[in-house]
């Protein structure tokens, strides 16, 4: 820690991140569990994306969405783990504020990235159910690739500017974050200075960034499953809800757990709960989602077999 200059306070150069520090006796069983839900998640996303890349089959527009879903949840899952994992070999929690700041800005832009790509892909389903006939033409290669682009480029500016703003604060009075990662909340609320502005730019871009996306995707669905449940033929029906059950599932599961984590209250015993379920959605549903594309979809299972049957002529 350092003095700042001219004040009687102290400058802190490092934060503790508690996580899951109050269950010493459990340190190398969460470091096992947790290790092996890495190699997993990293081994599985891995498979979507190079399923994707190679196999002609899955060169449309749904499966592209999917591998880039892929490629983030590697991202999202290596921002947050390592760290973790260190954590509970070494018993060091200690993280530099800078380092603490480089954190949360890739973790954003991944959080904000994946709200935008799963309304991407239920806009797809959209009008792959309720408009087929204009499908085609409307879901080109070019705006596949100009969605993901922007969801990209729009998250790392949005999260630029946030941590810019954070990165102005003065953390002078506890630096312990009772998290397993570093939250934005609980840094606004170590810092000893006017954190209105970064609050108000916060609120704005949570606004337009993730309940924007989230509102999207939901709408498309309201469309989905009018336009489905109004298919006179039941055969018809079940194949219509088979083409977005994987993805219906995945939504619900990831905004069902973020929902839950930010409208619980961070105090008392609830917030060990609301650590309990923010490991749902930064470290589960990262595993999860590759689980429930390959064993609920179809055309996945087909890219599967066919590789697994070049592995076997080509050992």
């Amino acid at each position: 820690m350092e003095k700042a200059e001219g004040e009687n306070q102290t400058s802190i150069s490092e934060f503790i991140l508690l996580g899951f520090g109050n269950l010493p006796g459990l340190q190398i069983l969460f470091f096992l569990l947790f290790l092996g839900i890495y190699i997993v998640t990293m081994a599985a996303n891995m498979l979507i994306v190079v399923l994707v890349v190679a196999d002609q089959h899955l060169h449309t527009p749904m499966y592209f969405f999917l591998g880039n879903l892929s490629w983030l949840e590697i991202c999202y899952t290596s921002t947050i783990l390592p760290r973790m994992l260190a954590s509970f070999l070494t018993g060091d929690r200690t993280v530099s504020v800078t380092g603490c700041m480089v954190q949360f800005y890739w973790f954003g832009v991944l959080l904000t990235v994946e709200c935008y790509l799963l309304a991407s892909m239920s806009y797809d389903r959209y009008l792959a159910i309720c408009k087929p006939l204009h499908y085609a033409t409307l879901m080109n290669g070019r705006f596949c690739m100009q969605l993901a682009a922007g969801s990209w480029l729009s998250s790392f500016f949005i999260l630029a500017i946030i941590i810019y703003l954070v990165s102005k604060l003065a953390f002078c009075s506890s630096n312990e974050i009772d998290h397993f990662f570093c939250d934005l909340t609980q840094m606004i609320n170590l810092s000893c200075g006017d954190t209105s502005l970064v609050n108000l730019a916060t609120l704005i871009f949570s606004s337009t960034n993730i309940l924007l996306p989230f509102l999207l995707t939901l709408a498309s669905y309201v469309y989905i499953i009018s336009t489905i449940l109004r298919i006179s033929s039941t055969i018809d029906k079940q194949k219509a809800f088979s083409t977005c059950s994987s993805h219906l599932i995945v939504v619900t599961i990831y905004y069902g757990t973020l929902i839950t984590v930010y409208m619980l209250p961070n105090t008392g015993a609830l917030r060990i709960l609301n650590k309990f379920v923010s490991v749902l959605y930064t470290v589960l549903t990262p595993l999860i989602n590759p689980l429930i594309y390959s064993l609920r979809n179809k055309d996945v299972k087909e890219a599967l077999r066919r590789a697994r049957q070049k592995c076997l002529v080509f050992p």
